[in-house]
């Protein structure tokens, strides 16, 4: 393990993931792969080591982070699971979903990372080289997306080099990631509540509730409140770059962000365009999200233009993120 400013980068397999778990004993943090983005991960019970994660990220300290675990009986030592939590849970354990519960009396996870909330936020990731170092580990690991606080989530550990090499101490590289966007929350209060749509469907979990998400109340993504779960800042998840939404035509000086066709009016042969899914696939839009919002990032266009994205299925976590990315620079 390499600690200080010296931030090491290794191939996934054996070796890697036995260091990860060595560095997150000793209180470091380290980079990994989940389905999802890459998260960054350190020990949920070593207050030292979080707060060390939150100065990585330039993290606001009341955002709540998602606590990591190896399967459902390990989330059961952290957190009270009802009939309607056991059901989510094993309907989409490993996967893109974490659940907001109460906390068990002797619940380990240390208070700076559930923001002084009597509930913790748990999930168990399906990504091999995350389950593995969760294993390997033994013990919850808090793992918000591996950027600094703010800027668009990481999907490859180039992302992650970018932003936080020289803050962190390990990134362990597994390639790109499959779903794109962040676990969908649910926060399994009187009524099971969406607090942030992600990876997951919300037809697919009412589908196993048999009745629809609660909605959230109206303040709930306000920068000025205490957020129930991670990732609910209004501004969240922005490039540096100005984005417009909704784009049914290209300025001069815009990069465009297409889905589907991207012959937009006022393009030229000199605009940028990347194209989310040129076949409007919602998976691949999602995959490819915040890959192509880093990349758009760097071009020195005055402005990303985003075309319309269906709202239904995954488009509405890609809605959510690209809301947030634009909060303040629209």
């Amino acid at each position: 393990m390499k600690t200080g400013l010296t931030t090491q980068i290794l191939p996934a397999g054996e070796a890697a993931v036995a260091d990860a778990a060595r560095c997150l004993a000793a209180g470091g943090l380290v980079a990994f792969p989940t389905e999802t983005v890459y998260g960054l991960g350190a020990d949920a019970t070593n207050p030292a080591a979080i707060a060390r994660l939150y100065q990585a990220k330039g993290r606001p300290s009341f955002n709540p982070l998602i606590a990591h675990v190896s399967d459902l009986s390990a989330g059961m030592r952290i957190a009270r699971f009802d009939a309607t939590a056991t059901a989510l849970a094993n309907a989409f354990w490993p996967g893109p979903l974490t659940l907001v519960l109460p906390k068990t009396q002797d619940c380990a996870v240390a208070d700076l990372a559930t923001a002084g909330l009597d509930t913790v936020a748990i999930r168990v990731p399906a990504h091999p080289v995350a389950r593995a170092v969760l294993h390997a580990f033994g013990g919850p690991v808090v793992a918000p997306s591996a950027n600094l606080s703010g800027h668009v989530s990481p999907t490859t550990a180039a992302h992650v080099q970018s932003d936080l090499a020289g803050r962190i101490d390990l990134i362990v590289d597994g390639g790109a990631v499959t779903v794109g966007v962040e676990s969908t929350i649910v926060g399994c209060f009187d009524a099971p509540m969406l607090l942030r749509p992600g990876g997951l469907p919300r037809g697919e979990i009412e589908r196993v509730l048999g009745r629809a998400l609660a909605q959230m109340p109206d303040d709930a993504n306000s920068d000025n409140t205490q957020p129930l779960a991670p990732g609910m800042l209004a501004s969240h998840y922005a490039p540096r770059t100005k984005v417009k939404l909704n784009a049914d035509r290209i300025e001069a000086g815009e990069a465009l962000l297409a889905f589907g066709s991207d012959r937009v009016p006022g393009a030229t042969a000199s605009t940028i365009v990347m194209n989310l899914s040129p076949r409007g696939d919602l998976a691949e839009a999602a995959a490819n999200l915040f890959g192509y919002l880093r990349e758009l990032d760097t071009k020195g266009a005055r402005a990303i233009a985003v075309m319309p994205v269906p709202d239904h299925g995954l488009g509405e976590a890609i809605n959510d993120r690209l809301r947030r990315a634009a909060m303040g620079r629209e």
